[in-house]
């Protein structure tokens, strides 16, 4: 069985590491740098690093904060946001990232998916959904979390893997910064329904939180922010809590 991983997340705005709560209500949390050295360290598995708002301003990714934290790591680092072109992919890679994940370019052109997987190969393309639960299903928005569609984010899934995605990285708005748990149900259901690893995203509180996302959630990974950037939770106890409960977790 694949080990499951602890991923945290730099939402970056204007150069720092921010949270907010639903997708609103944005503080700052600290040097992006610092902070990716220090989870290095502390025994993360992955970072993801988002600029949020390069989508809505019309601007590409700060490849050389990129740059900067990829030379002080040594685990595997991936950028998200603006992405909409094989060269800006390209440019990504080579400053050090070793996945992208696209969001709503890739819905506005799901052919995107297949050219960057055709070019660069799936295990480095993440398609990122962020989903909302309203009217009794969970649909896909965009332009981080502002704009709604009517496809539902199973849908949206399924077709992604189908295009070329590797991996989902899967965001309940509804949870994101409530530390009252993961979207288990809409992040088991995707988990059941493709044949790549899903990262759940939005709600962790608690340490139980990271372990249900792994028994009833399924995901293959987990991903938080706040309860990491304030110290809340520390990985290695986490890890070691998922050890007791024979969850598959690395050391």
């Amino acid at each position: 069985m694949l080990t499951k991983r602890i991923i945290p997340c730099l939402d970056i705005k204007d150069g720092r590491t921010v949270k907010g709560v639903n997708f609103e209500n944005i503080r700052d949390a600290g040097d992006p740098v610092e902070l990716a050295i220090e989870y290095a360290k502390k025994g993360a598995d992955e970072l993801v690093f988002l600029d949020i708002t390069a989508t809505n301003e019309k601007r590409k990714t700060l490849t050389e904060l990129v740059t900067r934290i990829a030379k002080h790591i040594n685990i595997p680092f991936t950028v998200g946001g603006g992405i909409s072109t094989v060269e800006d992919v390209g440019l990504l890679l080579r400053s050090g990232a070793d996945k992208i994940s696209v969001n709503t370019s890739a819905f506005k052109d799901p052919g995107l998916i297949k050219r960057l997987a055709d070019q660069f190969g799936s295990q480095c393309i993440v398609l990122a959904i962020d989903t909302k639960f309203e009217n009794n299903d969970w649909y896909v928005y965009l332009n981080g979390g502002k704009v709604k569609t009517e496809i539902k984010a199973i849908d949206w899934a399924k077709q992604g893997v189908a295009m070329g995605a590797g991996e989902i990285l899967l965001t309940s708005m509804n949870n994101d910064g409530t530390k009252n748990g993961f979207a288990n149900d809409i992040t088991m259901l995707i988990s059941e329904s493709v044949n790549v690893p899903v990262i759940a995203s939005g709600g962790a509180g608690t340490m139980r939180h990271f372990a249900d996302a792994f028994i009833k959630g399924k995901a293959d990974a987990a991903l938080a922010a706040s309860v990491f950037h304030f110290k809340e939770i520390e990985i290695k106890e986490l890890k070691d809590y998922l050890k007791e409960l024979n969850i598959p977790i690395r050391s």
